[in-house]
């Protein structure tokens, strides 16, 4: 009962904030058009709940591989795409996945599907519940804290999850985004790929 009270909310709440930020998404699709091109959208498979793979969208916010220099990620972000992943105005698309029931609103980042023969079982716990559009570890420092650091609040949010801390995470989102803390803008904080280690 609990899951399906989850599952309502989630799907009620993806639809309201479809239904305000569309006119925004539409805007931010034709900045994307006009500036970067096509696509429009980054889409990746990414890790879901039990371990279960789907395809998460984002707002495109990097220039294709070979625009810049190709070991360089942080190099191949757009000047958009900086005010976009600043802003977490790039995640906005996800409420699609929200809406198919394949993410929440909070819950455990996404992580790439190639990453899953590399979690051990305390790491696993994470994919225990649905990935989210902003988590525990996202109001915490987000791409500041070691792998080893997101997933202990990941895991501890897994072990601890209700409603209650479901709405104080996304209250504490809304003063991160404000802030800008922890949002990728420099060499130092540019997300090391995990393997298998933390």
């Amino acid at each position: 009962m609990l899951i399906d009270s989850y599952r309502l909310i989630n799907f009620l709440s993806s639809i309201t904030l479809l239904l305000i930020t569309i006119p925004l998404m539409i805007l931010i699709s034709l900045a994307l058009m006009l500036f970067q091109g096509f696509p429009i959208f980054f889409i990746q498979k990414r890790i879901g709940k039990d371990g279960s793979g789907f395809r998460m969208l984002k707002f495109r916010t990097m220039l294709p591989r070979g625009s810049a220099e190709e070991n360089d990620d942080l190099s191949r972000v757009t000047k958009l795409g900086r005010m976009l992943r600043r802003s977490s105005l790039d995640e906005l698309p996800q409420l699609f996945n929200v809406l198919k029931g394949e993410m929440n609103l909070v819950g455990p980042r996404p992580l790439p599907i190639e990453y899953l023969p590399q979690f051990n079982k305390w790491q696993s716990q994470r994919f225990l519940v649905k990935p989210g559009i902003t988590g525990l570890a996202q109001i915490k420092g987000r791409n500041l804290l070691s792998w080893r650091q997101k997933f202990r609040f990941d895991v501890w949010y897994v072990q601890h999850k209700t409603a209650s801390l479901d709405l104080w995470i996304l209250c504490n989102t809304a003063r991160v985004i404000m802030t800008g803390h922890g949002i990728l803008t420099s060499h130092r904080q540019l997300p090391s790929v995990f393997n298998g280690k933390s």
